[in-house]
């Protein structure tokens, strides 16, 4: 009996919750412009600094690779790309969906680096749906230890 009762409550929850999702989601759309309707994902990302490069990881999860474009200009970095639908289209039959968390459609990211990269060697690999973006710094950024030359100074007596 107490397990029929809990069903009926944990169905009903989910009821709610479920257009309570529906009426958040339609009241953003209706509220946003035309741009934020077209883009409601930003991928995650990463960026940390080496020795010898900048390095860019970005979280694309059920993102084709032939789908993702990078482009670097000016010391932008921008990762754009599209993602395909989640759920299946609806055709003749009734698509009963119990959540839809994960978003679709364009996408696109843009990193402002600094001046002090080389921009001909930049390298973008595609594994797992982590896109990695290595940045190499030009030479004359990188770290480096100067030496410290020991000149004595001869002083010349006058006769």
């Amino acid at each position: 009996m107490f397990r029929n009762s809990f069903d009926v409550v944990f169905d009903r929850m989910l009821t709610l919750n479920r257009a309570m999702e529906e009426t958040a989601s339609q009241a953003a759309l209706d509220s946003a412009d035309d741009s934020a309707r077209k883009q409601l994902w930003l991928p995650p990302v990463d960026i940390y600094e080496t020795e010898t490069a900048f390095v860019v990881e970005a979280d694309l999860p059920g993102v084709h690779q032939e789908n993702v474009n990078v482009q670097f200009d000016r010391n932008a970095l921008t990762i754009s790309g599209t993602r395909a639908a989640t759920l299946p289209a609806r055709e003749k039959a009734q698509l009963r969906v119990f959540s839809a968390e994960r978003l679709s459609g364009t996408f696109s990211r843009s990193i402002r680096l600094p001046e002090h990269v080389d921009a001909e060697k930049i390298e973008a690999t595609f594994t797992d749906g982590v896109l990695t973006v290595t940045v190499p710094k030009a030479a004359g950024a990188r770290a480096r230890t100067i030496p410290i030359l020991n000149r004595e100074v001869q002083h010349q007596v006058k006769s």
